[in-house]
């Protein structure tokens, strides 16, 4: 028996034996009106902590259990205690579903629920960016409603999910190309999720280019090598012809070294995930380095003029930072017509250190410059090759930069030259005016 019945006996017990007890000592009627009195009390109490009860249960708000004498307050103890629990469980699914909402809109994939009348029933933030919906306007309505586009709307009706759906110019972000693909769940559901994949597509188009790239490249001096490996092999040929066609291939196989070398170059630099030390570069053998290879690469033909302020604080791979400064001082010698100026130059402005070089050559139109630093790409392909470029120097330099947190900046009009400007970060920057004399002025003028 529970404490409830044992209550309600051990009551009705109670008033039993006061009644008995007045009817011996006072008489029946007496005895009889007792319990007359006390049953219908007692029912009276009954029914009146029933009508509050039933006002609980038929608006129940936590912490407004009444509280009561006897019986009822076991009753409303036990009702408390039931709520708190129920409450508490209620508040562990609240938190579960709030934990989950948050982790599915910090996905990076875009997630929209579907009912069984392809309905929106929920969909994360990601999603309204690739759909160009909102969760709160668009719930309840059907998806096909709200996207239109022929490929999708036959996506979702044939029912073959196999494979995702690639969309492009999608939501708020035009140019972008987005996988979507359906998962059917519950009954009749559908969860549809999304990716935007404008990266991966633009990372295998670029390794697409990079293969035909590096083929066509390496095309054209085999094909040389080829040709004339034959003639030599097959045709009679007069020493200076063969001497000729030896110096053809030398040039050739060198043009293939280099590209080896600077592929071999890109792949190292781009494997190190290590950034360069914070070591203080020699600045001053940096600078004559620079110089001497420049002067050797002109061979008097140009007006070569270094700015060196010794004084400059660099700090970095010395070996990094010789191959993409030596790379930006041979592109400027190379494609600089005879006769015309180069000016190099290490200067420290507003706490930055400043590496540049510019020239007097034949420029770049405007439409170029986003594309410099990609691998392979030429502004003019037949005057690339003719002066020996792989078309991968400015790419190394992009790399090397971007390693060192360093920007480069290019200025330049078509028939009048170009600037390239390196600034470095101020935790790479510095300078010293007591610790190392400036870099002489040096020029050189064109014979």
């Amino acid at each position: 028996m529970n404490v409830i019945w044992a209550r309600s006996a051990a009551i009705l017990v109670c008033l039993a034996i006061i009644g008995a007890s007045l009817y011996v000592t006072a008489g029946p009627i007496s005895g009889l009106l007792f319990l007359c009195v006390s049953l219908f009390l007692l029912l009276g109490y009954y029914l009146f902590q029933i009508n509050r009860l039933w006002k609980v249960l038929d608006a129940p708000a936590y912490g407004a259990i009444p509280s009561a004498l006897g019986l009822w307050g076991e009753v409303y103890y036990r009702l408390h205690r039931l709520v708190k629990r129920w409450r508490t469980q209620v508040l562990q699914v609240e938190q579960q579903h709030t934990r989950f909402i948050q982790a599915i809109q910090a996905s990076p994939y875009g997630v929209l629920m579907l009912d069984d009348a392809d309905q929106i029933e929920w969909c994360n933030g990601v999603a309204e960016q690739h759909f160009g919906l909102n969760a709160r306007r668009d719930v309840r309505q059907r998806i096909t409603h709200l996207i239109r586009r022929p490929e999708f709307v036959n996506y979702l009706t044939r029912e073959r999910y196999d494979e995702p759906l690639i969309m492009r110019d999608m939501g708020e972000h035009k140019r972008s190309i987005t996988s979507v693909q359906i998962l059917p769940y519950g009954e009749n559901r559908k969860l549809v999720l999304t990716q935007d994949i404008t990266k991966v597509e633009s990372t295998e188009a670029m390794r697409r280019d990079f293969v035909a790239n590096v083929s066509h490249e390496l095309k054209t001096p085999l094909t040389v090598l080829t040709g004339f490996l034959e003639t030599v092999r097959d045709l009679p040929v007069t020493e200076d012809d063969r001497k000729r066609y030896v110096d053809m291939m030398l040039v050739q196989s060198m043009r293939m070294q280099r590209i080896v070398e600077d592929l071999l170059a890109l792949a190292k630099l781009e494997s190190d995930v290590q950034p360069p030390p914070l070591e203080r570069v020699n600045v001053g053998a940096l600078a004559a380095h620079l110089v001497h290879d420049a002067e050797a690469l002109s061979q008097d033909r140009h007006q070569i003029q270094a700015e060196i302020d010794a004084s400059v604080v660099l700090r970095g791979a010395e070996s990094e930072l010789l191959s993409a400064l030596g790379n930006l001082v041979s592109n400027a010698v190379r494609y600089t017509p005879d006769g015309g100026r180069i000016a190099i130059r290490l200067t420290y402005t507003d706490g930055h250190s400043v590496f540049s070089v510019s020239d007097t050559g034949l420029g770049i139109a405007p439409e170029h410059i986003p594309r410099l630093t990609e691998r392979f790409y030429r502004v003019d392909r037949s005057r690339s090759r003719d002066t020996g470029g792989t078309g991968l120097g400015l790419a190394i330099v992009k790399h090397v930069l971007s390693r060192h947190h360093a920007d480069m900046r290019v200025t330049s009009e078509v028939g009048r030259g170009s600037t390239f400007r390196i600034i470095f970060p101020t935790d790479r920057s510095g300078y010293e005016p007591d610790v190392a004399p400036n870099y002489p002025d040096r020029t050189r003028h064109a014979a």
